[in-house]
């Protein structure tokens, strides 16, 4: 039984080790590793179109997202309603865990990068309820979710105001 704790430990071990590696080595990666944070947004080619409408998003299951500051890039979903692109973030309170939300609030200039092309944007907090609660039932129609647990966030994808 001895012998059965110190291996699960050498193994708890090694997998928090692997994960801190990944974890750290993903920040200089050109975008996100699965779940890893990822390093700025560098491969594609910057498209020059301006869109004023994303639909071509509606069954992209998953985007590419960078905020400009701090320069880390993550994979989110990607919901359309009349139009317009929004990217939900669920469980914001976990300040910790999930510092983007907040950062995204302060300073919105984004990338964003999907089928290979890179896209300057802006994104904002919605804060209009009826309009959440229409991409609330969107997100769970689209991603098979009855109803997502907790608060979710959702950030409108803007053509960049400024450079």
């Amino acid at each position: 039984m001895k012998r059965l704790f110190r291996l699960l430990g050498i193994l708890l071990v090694v997998a928090l080790v692997a994960a801190g590696a990944t974890s750290v080595a993903a920040r200089f990666h050109d975008g996100p590793i699965v779940v890893f944070a990822g390093g700025p947004l560098e491969a594609g080619e910057w498209a020059d179109l301006s869109w004023h409408d994303a639909t071509f998003l509606a069954d992209v299951e998953e985007i590419e997202f960078q905020l400009v500051e701090p320069p880390r890039s993550r994979i989110t979903w990607v919901v359309v309603h009349e139009r317009t692109a929004y990217i939900p973030c669920g469980m914001p309170e976990f300040r910790l865990w999930k510092k983007w939300p907040h950062e995204a609030v302060a300073d919105g200039r984004a990338v964003i990068r999907t089928g290979g092309k890179l896209h300057r944007r802006q994104v904002v907090k919605i804060d209009d309820p009826a309009l959440e609660a229409v991409l609330r039932t969107s997100l769970g129609e689209k991603y098979g979710i009855e109803d997502y647990p907790g608060e979710v966030w959702f950030f409108r994808v803007d053509p960049r105001r400024e450079g």
